[in-house]
């Protein structure tokens, strides 16, 4: 099998992410003990496995591109760091979500946007550039405000160690990015030689870090999951519909209302896991939001990108350029 291929089946195997994420999620629900072990320090290595594929995607002509016409990326990450908490919160009021869950769901809102959101950008035609920069610049911000709007808004349920959320941000999220800005700067024969490689692997990584909290908390999922499950369907639509129609009140172009749409609805719901397992909160239930919402926005991406690339794919083309 010559490069290009593996290169392609590579691609196919990376878009094809929301299917790997559902089909784990089931068999973590029938055989938990086959991803159950993927816990505590493998969890936090994974997210950084994908933090770093992250840095190493990270290009300055993007940035340079972007600040030309800074507005869109500006009014994704504004509108990322608005909505999502703000609406998170309120879905756990509305359904009375237990503490721990009210808790987890809030957690999802306020981290940054995920890196699947980066293909789901792709496969729906939008600004996928746009996309890797806005993922970039939320991810830099969620430092600051990932950590404050938690505990800004969660702390009604339990205490909520603000500190410690920023400290574990800074090593799951700043340091992988940064050795990965590095890596490409310092060595960069050997980024381009790693750098197609992960996007399979951090789709690996998300399948397992999901997996594992289904398969850990599989009976109260099985229990109370139909009430979780609508309440991470209540965030992730609402997290497209709002993004995609403050794109379209700001008057951005087609390309760019599809992206800030798919990056608002699509959180980094590995980092809400991550965060859960280690940021200082007692139950483990705090965790399995992160790992549905990650299933939830998967989905409703993927449908929503399907959709959008049958629909006038060339004036979207058009738009894009």
């Amino acid at each position: 099998m010559d490069v290009s291929m593996v290169r392609v089946s590579m691609e196919r195997f990376t878009t094809l992410f929301p299917l790997w994420t559902l089909l784990g999620s089931v068999l973590a629900l029938v055989h938990p003990g086959l991803f159950t072990w993927f816990s505590g320090i493998w969890i936090t290595l994974g997210l950084g496995v994908i933090m770093l594929g992250m840095g190493l995607g990270l290009s300055p002509d993007d940035f340079v591109r972007v600040g030309r016409r800074p507005r869109p990326a500006l009014v994704g990450v504004i509108a990322q760091f608005a909505v999502m908490p703000a609406l998170a919160a309120a879905i756990a009021a509305l359904l009375r979500l237990p503490a721990p869950l009210a808790v987890g769901l809030i957690l999802v809102g306020c981290c940054p946007g995920g890196t699947a959101s980066n293909v789901v950008a792709l496969i729906a035609r939008a600004d996928v550039a746009l996309s890797v920069v806005m993922t970039s610049l939320s991810t830099l911000a969620a430092v600051l405000f990932t950590p404050r709007l938690t505990e800004l808004l969660a702390s009604q349920y339990v205490p909520v160690n603000g500190w410690l959320l920023l400290l574990r941000v800074l090593q799951v999220v700043l340091v992988p990015v940064a050795c990965g800005v590095l890596l490409k700067q310092g060595l960069p024969s050997l980024a381009r030689r790693v750098e197609p490689v992960m996007p399979p692997i951090s789709v690996i990584a998300i399948v397992m870090i999901v997996a594992s909290v289904v398969g850990s908390q599989r009976q109260l999922l099985l229990d109370q999951g139909l009430l979780l499950l609508l309440a991470c369907l209540m965030l992730h639509a609402g997290g497209f519909g709002l993004g995609f129609l403050i794109a379209r009140l700001t008057g951005e172009s087609v390309a760019a209302q599809r992206t800030i749409s798919i990056e608002v609805g699509m959180q980094n719901s590995g980092l809400a896991v991550v965060l859960a397992r280690s940021g200082g909160f007692v139950s483990p239930l705090t965790a399995l939001p992160g790992a549905i919402s990650a299933v939830v926005h998967c989905m409703l991406g993927s449908a929503l990108a399907g959709w959008w690339r049958r629909r006038n794919p060339a004036n979207t083309r058009d738009a894009a350029g």
